[in-house]
């Protein structure tokens, strides 16, 4: 008997109108555009062997996949960002411009400028909780209190930006096609057929997603900083600033973790801090909001049926 295959896991994000998935060997993106069509922007992922090793190594595979999806979203969202409000008829104008400033270059560019941002975000939310949580040393001075309310004005902090963020008509837009994506994605897990009123009916929620993600490396780093000393502050900013990789290796691993025990009676409210945070980073999306996020995915199944093809090695008789 031949071994079943196991399914591939597929995952994606919003962008600016559309949702962009990613597979094995390409990524692909759809957005709808303002004549009410829908436009792809699609990238093959380049193979790369000292990645593909370090993502095979638990804690080490977080990291690396932190950055590259960093990078790579970057790039689609800068698509989406370029060309949901402009007419298609100026596209060419466009193109020309991007040929102008060297394609490649333009991508390196934008993939920098992905981890840069992510680094400097994590940072951020990273040390300001440190600072706030000093000022009131004088109120909550042992170190497990201390801890306990640095993590306290993270999650803070952490739910009133993206509330605030929620408020904007784009954003709110965009955790729509966020949701879209999750129900998609859950569509296709259960084994449905990808239609609009199937799609429809799935949860917007999703064990995989970054939103969790987020919220894991608070709770990761609560238990994790009670091994160092919080005092004096410049010992505190530097454990900090040095654990961030440690942090996020974790995480990750606790968010691969409770994908896996999702189906698990007893074990599957380890997910749901995770998915709580996600009925803020997602919205019920629309119809043709759905349909965005079905082209794009079907358009990333028939591209990797294609790269599955052409590895096939070739029986015919010359």
């Amino acid at each position: 008997m031949s071994k079943q295959k196991t399914p591939p896991a597929y995952g994606g994000q919003a962008v600016v109108e559309g949702v962009m998935f990613g597979g094995r060997k390409n990524y692909v993106t759809a957005i709808r555009r303002n004549d009410g069509s829908i436009d792809f922007f699609k990238l093959p992922r380049v193979p790369n062997a000292k990645l593909s090793a370090l993502k095979k190594i638990p804690f080490l595979r977080g990291i690396v996949a932190i950055i590259e999806a960093s990078a790579n979203g970057t790039k689609h969202l800068n698509f989406s960002s370029e060309r949901y409000g402009l007419d298609p008829q100026d596209d060419a104008k466009l193109d020309q411009e991007d040929k102008k400033g060297s394609g490649l270059s333009m991508f390196f560019s934008l993939a920098v400028i992905g981890v840069l941002s992510f680094l400097f975000s994590k940072f951020v939310f990273t040390l300001v909780p440190v600072f706030l949580a000093e000022l009131v040393r004088p109120v909550f001075s042992s170190d497990a209190a201390q801890i306990g309310i640095e993590s306290l004005f993270k999650l803070i902090l952490l739910l009133g930006y993206i509330y605030f963020l929620s408020m904007t008509p784009l954003i709110k837009r965009v955790f729509q096609y966020h949701g879209a994506e999750h129900k998609v994605i859950n569509c296709y897990e259960q084994n449905l057929p990808i239609t609009i009123e199937n799609v429809q009916k799935q949860s917007r929620l999703h064990y995989r997603c970054g939103s969790s993600f987020i919220l894991f490396t608070i709770i990761v780093g609560m238990f994790i900083y009670l091994l160092v000393p919080t005092d004096p502050l410049w010992v505190r900013i530097l454990d900090r600033i040095a654990l961030i990789p440690v942090v996020l290796g974790i995480s990750f691993e606790v968010l691969q973790l409770t994908n896996r025990v999702r189906n698990i009676p007893v074990l599957k409210v380890l997910g749901y801090p995770g998915l709580w945070l996600q009925l803020l980073t997602t919205k019920e999306p629309a119809d043709d909001q759905v349909e965005v996020a079905i082209e794009s995915f079907n358009e990333l199944l028939r591209l990797e049926d294609i790269s599955e093809q052409s590895e096939k090695p070739s029986h015919n008789v010359i």
